[in-house]
């Protein structure tokens, strides 16, 4: 068994300004998670130390010399702060879980995501980067559209007023986020049929797409962004849709070349919309997907297939064992058999 370092930042810690908006720092983690975490660690048989993500990391891992990380890090600063982590424990040659340094930028960063996805022939909804609100709109978006941040998770910046359907809203909200988030803002055509959030566990050639969890959204505009993602048990319901099967094949499939697009590893969680005629478009990948048991999508995802908490965080670890060359369990990886079915 191995010392586990849980590296992570706790909303509690996070830096304060003055004038932040009410949901900076919606992304990061609480007190909650990370016991949930070193519970199953420890009942497995690991020695677990828990490490803040802050300037001082790099001295608390020669400190603490853990054999492998569980990186659950979102990061403080810059438009990369997902790689930080990743880079550093590249160069110090510790073995962490999840996405590698270049995945970890790329999937912050929504419109590079989609870029790459469209390289692909991957469907996802037209788009604008807006790096000023008065920029021209591109031709093939038309009204309504939806306005959110680029490089940014967990909802933030995402509500009832992200749905725009005339030019003033449009710059106006542009604006907002340009001005609220110091980002660009990532125009889209707005997609009004149902959203689905999908997982995705495993490495090639043994991975895993999670049954689609459908969201619905009590207030907000229907919308699922911070206002139902910030642990507000009253603000959400889900459900697992019966889905055809041919659409199930095709939607868990789009979801995972999404992931392998971007090269994700261990694990990740992408998020669909349907439009008007219920065709499935990716929206954006999480891959440093909430751990939150009961809460978080993936976990409900694992509790749902009869698999469970536990079985997610050690999977995810031993994937993360097995890249690195450390003996451990082989992964419980089940069978994608709609995905099989697609190919």
């Amino acid at each position: 068994m191995y010392h586990v370092a849980i590296l992570a930042n706790l909303k509690k810690n996070a830096p304060r300004r003055p004038g932040q908006p009410k949901d900076a720092w919606a992304d990061l983690d609480s007190e909650h998670t990370i016991e949930a975490l070193a519970d199953v660690l420890r009942q497995t048989g690991h020695r677990v130390t828990f490490i803040e993500a802050n300037a001082d990391l790099p001295d608390k891992l020669r400190e603490v010399r853990p054999d492998i990380c569980f990186n659950i890090a979102e990061g403080h600063h810059g438009d990369s702060r997902e790689a930080q982590v990743p880079a550093l424990l590249e160069l110090l040659q510790i073995p962490y879980t999840g996405s590698r340094v270049l995945t970890s930028a790329i999937s912050l960063n929504k419109t590079v995501t989609k870029r790459i996805w469209k390289s692909f022939g991957l469907r996802t909804a037209p788009f604008q980067e807006f790096s000023h609100p008065d920029e021209p709109l591109a031709p093939d978006l038309n009204f309504p559209l939806f306005v959110k941040p680029a490089r940014e998770g967990t909802g933030i910046g995402v509500g009832a007023s992200s749905v725009v359907r005339n030019e003033h809203d449009l710059r106006a909200q542009a604006a907002h986020v340009i001005r609220t988030y110091e980002q660009p803002a990532l125009v889209e055509r707005f997609l009004a049929g149902r959203e689905l959030t999908v997982g995705v566990i495993g490495n090639p050639p043994n991975q895993y797409v999670f049954p689609p969890i459908e969201v619905s959204i009590n207030g907000d505009g229907g919308i699922y962004g911070f206002y139902a993602k910030s642990e507000n048990v009253d603000a959400f319901s889900w459900r697992m849709p019966t889905l055809e099967p041919a659409f199930l094949a095709k939607l868990q499939k789009l979801v995972l070349d999404a992931h392998n697009a971007i090269g994700a590893l261990d694990v990740s969680r992408v998020d669909v919309r349907c439009d008007e005629d219920d065709v499935p478009y990716l929206l954006e990948i999480n891959t440093l997907p909430g751990l939150s048991p009961g809460f978080s999508d993936l976990a409900i995802a694992a509790d749902a297939i009869g698999m469970g908490y536990p079985w997610l965080v050690t999977t995810i670890l031993n994937l993360a064992c097995q890249r690195f060359g450390l003996p451990a369990p082989e992964p419980v990886i089940p069978t994608s058999e709609a995905i099989q079915a697609a190919k």
